[in-house]
């Protein structure tokens, strides 16, 4: 939006300046690390006062997480606030994907927020149904999918394989709705420890800054051989906005935290993230980036899959870091390396770039 003021009163040398897709994701980092540090410490004072015993811990959970008890929640609210009033200052407000992204990004986020406040009213952790959870993401998801699928094509592209794609016409929306939707959960069942999901969706994030810029280059995607985008590359000054929000909230959710990123955050966070992805035409790249988040969704399913046909348990606890923890890992272990196997799935998912 600045450079459309800038370029509507002809101020040349700013506009010129704001062209710069690379400026203005370094302008958008900054400043959403800046908006949430500064309204951080009010958020959680706020949050605090209006919550009361904070977030419910499960009792059936690891016993080191009781002492974790009146810790607020809903911190995604910080997170949110200061992405958003980047993507307005910063992102070409005329560009379909930047609506698509926020109509992910709020709706989900939405969607978070009454399963939050759910919880802390209740005083239970179970929260809104999962039928109307899934029902209420499919309906955002769907409307994003639109959006963006009417800017592309309805390829499925291959990683690894030049030029290679599949067809698949209009199951393509359905395909783009359930990448969206499975984005957002997979983040949302990893966010169960101090800053475990805020670095793998800064890493991702950053991962995804690369491939959008790339990506909405004609000559970059042409010598590449991947997907060209038009216009692809104002998701990079997105994908900078997550980080420095992202980079923000971590200061506050460092352990041991002072507010949680709850629902509100990482529903909304994974749900961009696979917006992001389809609108990058980037769908199975994102499964090899966000592996983490891919395998914690899939400890969920096999282990409630395997106890329901056999009574037993794969895992001593799911998501998989629960597992870990009652192993005898230190959370701040888990978290570390976690982290660890975040970063070398993002630099697998760039490698996708060029071996093709």
């Amino acid at each position: 939006m600045l450079y459309l003021i800038a370029d509507w009163f002809q101020y040349e040398g700013l506009a010129n300046l704001f062209r710069y897709q690379t400026f203005r994701s370094g302008a958008a980092l900054m400043t959403a690390l800046v908006i949430g540090l500064i309204i951080g410490p009010k958020f959680i004072n706020i949050l605090r006062v209006r919550q009361g015993k904070g977030q419910p811990i499960r009792e059936d959970g690891p016993q080191s997480h009781l002492a974790k008890r009146g810790t607020p929640t809903m911190g995604g609210l910080m997170i949110l606030t200061s992405l958003v009033l980047t993507m307005l200052l910063f992102m070409d407000v005329t560009n379909p994907f930047v609506w698509a992204c926020i109509a992910v990004t709020v709706g989900f986020g939405a969607i978070g927020f009454l399963d939050d406040y759910d919880k802390v009213t209740k005083r239970h952790h179970a929260g809104l149904s999962s039928k109307l959870r899934l029902a209420l993401e499919f309906v955002v998801a769907g409307i994003a999918a639109y959006i963006i699928v009417s800017q592309l094509n309805t390829n499925l592209y291959v990683p690894f394989l030049s030029g290679r794609y599949i067809p698949l016409g209009p199951f393509y929306y359905v395909f783009a709705a359930v990448v969206i939707v499975g984005a957002g959960n997979a983040v949302n069942l990893t966010d169960g420890l101090d800053g475990l999901a805020t670095m793998p969706v800064i890493i991702a994030a950053g991962t995804f800054a690369i491939i959008c810029y790339l990506a909405g280059r004609v000559d970059y995607a042409d010598y590449l051989g991947i997907p060209h985008v038009p216009r692809a590359g104002e998701l990079a000054i997105f994908c900078a906005g997550i980080m420095g929000a992202g980079l923000a909230f971590l200061w506050f959710n460092a352990p041991p935290a002072a507010v949680f990123m709850g629902d509100t955050g990482s529903l909304a966070l994974g749900g961009a993230l696979g917006c992001i992805a389809v609108a990058a035409h980037h769908e199975i790249v994102l499964a090899i980036v966000g592996g983490l988040f891919v395998l914690e969704a899939a400890s969920v399913i096999i282990q409630v899959f395997w106890f329901k046909r056999t009574g037993r348990r794969v895992f001593r606890m799911a998501p998989i870091h629960h597992h870990f923890e009652q192993k005898g890992w230190r959370e701040s272990t888990v978290v570390i390396r976690f982290w660890i196997i975040s970063i070398v799935l993002a630099v697998i998912g760039l490698s996708t770039l060029k071996l093709r």
